[in-house]
């Protein structure tokens, strides 16, 4: 038997072993228990999760499956931050980062990628990436979000910024009203294409909110604009979006995460609703000390009874932190004070499925798959790992956590995540992306 997070595994048979893990309390505990390993589910492997006697869920994980091995030890940045969109003949589409992780990389291109005709199950690198993915509008059209480069703002006539503070990782960043800003350093930069077209157009699109503030990091200035878009049954776009700046009673608070609507197919957008920085003291103690990027990465989700429901990072150069969650019954307007329910986190994915189970995959360490273990997501069960964390290795030489997911029927999807210690044959660590499909069955 192994012990994780007050879980007890009861393994039983022995070709195809199906654990039933009983929950005691999965619930977050900042003041009796550090951050641990959760449920090691590395390999191929079926779990029914447990609580109070009763049967909540079945879980399959299929075998890890490599995408691609880097031929190189590479830095921070390359090889690594993966995702995953179906092209529109059908394929599996796996893209992953090959440039710094820095400003200067912005809008310049720089990745890699690899098909899939199979779902999922065998992989080749074809000499041009396939045209796909995007939020499909209901004209046929389809939609991204694009960063454009940033700019050097000695290149930049700006007046002087609003404030100037210095983030956690080390970074200075300087604020200006969004409104005095050059037109080009306004707005969103959009990406849109028609189902018939083989090449994205870039737009330069409307945001309506007087009291937005941009910022510069160190010595570029981005235009960044990124998270989630979902498609209402009207067709009206939603997007919660990050990093939320705003200029507040003659100060920049700590980046919260601003809500838009688009009812005109993302040329306007409408301010409707934010979630302000508010970290809890005890469970986030450093919280505090966020002057600059305070609530990152958000992800949220419309449930099936219309209810809103939105994860947030708040990981930064002060260490892992929690994940916070929040809700909004009047469709992004006003949202309920953030809980912290896990203790760390980062690029959160959360997404339910046809069958109506919500999961949420997010890592650091690592990389984990959690399971709401009811229809609101308010208890959740314990981390399923997909890595397992080394002892003496730090938590950036095992993985960069960001994983992105794919629905690929009703009760399962397609996990990508990075592995920083892959074995290569001749014994090397290398850098690998792997996909994992995984199915989830409600009981």
């Amino acid at each position: 038997m192994r012990r994780y997070y007050g879980l007890l595994f009861l393994l039983t048979g022995c070709a195809v072993q199906t654990p039933v893990a009983k929950v005691q309390d999965a619930r977050f505990d900042a003041d009796r228990q550090p951050l641990k390993e959760g449920i090691a589910a590395y390999d191929k492997m079926n779990y029914i999760y447990q609580k109070d006697g009763q049967n909540l869920f079945k879980i399959s994980f299929g075998e890890p499956i490599v995408v691609a091995v880097a031929n190189k030890a590479y830095k921070w940045g390359f090889f690594q931050f993966p995702s995953l969109y179906t092209s529109d003949q059908g394929e599996i589409v796996a893209r992953w980062n090959m440039a710094d992780d820095h400003a200067e990389s912005y809008g310049k291109g720089g990745n890699g990628f690899a098909v899939s005709k199979d779902g999922g199950k065998t992989w080749e690198r074809p000499a041009k990436q396939p045209i796909g993915g995007g939020l499909a509008l209901k004209n046929r059209e389809f939609l991204n979000i694009h960063t454009p480069a940033a700019i050097p703002l000695k290149a930049l006539k700006l007046p002087e910024p609003i404030a100037t503070v210095r983030e956690a990782y080390g970074r200075t960043f300087k604020f200006w009203k969004t409104k005095d800003l050059p037109k080009e350093l306004q707005g969103v930069y959009l990406l849109r294409r028609t189902k018939e077209s083989s090449t994205w157009t870039i737009e330069h699109n409307t945001i309506l909110e007087p009291d937005m503030v941009r910022y510069s990091d160190n010595n570029l200035l981005p235009v960044v604009w990124w998270g989630d878009m979902k498609l209402k049954t009207d067709g009206t776009i939603v997007a919660g979006v990050y990093p939320g700046f705003t200029f507040q009673n003659g100060a920049v608070p700590p980046s919260d995460v601003p809500f838009y609507e688009s009812q005109d197919n993302g040329k306007t957008w409408r301010l409707i609703g934010r979630i302000p920085y508010a970290y809890d003291p005890v469970k986030d103690p450093k919280g505090g000390q966020r002057h600059a990027l305070g609530y990152t990465e958000p992800t949220f989700e419309i449930l099936k009874d219309g209810t809103y429901v939105c994860v947030l990072r708040t990981t930064d150069g002060l260490g892992n932190s929690p994940m916070y969650i929040s809700r909004s019954d009047d469709e992004g307007k006003n949202w309920t004070k953030p809980v912290a329910f896990t203790k760390n986190g980062v690029l959160p994915k959360l997404r339910q499925l046809d069958n109506g189970a919500l999961i949420l995959a997010s890592g650091r360490p690592g990389m984990q798959i959690r399971v709401a273990l009811d229809k609101e997501g308010d208890t959740w069960s314990d981390p399923f790992e997909m890595l397992p964390w080394v002892e003496g290795v730090h938590e950036n030489n095992i993985s960069c956590s960001y994983p992105e997911v794919l629905f690929t029927g009703k009760d399962k999807f397609l996990l990508i995540y990075s592995d920083f210690r892959y074995k290569t044959e001749s014994g090397e660590l290398r850098k690998a992306i792997k996909v994992r499909e995984v199915s989830i069955k409600l009981l």
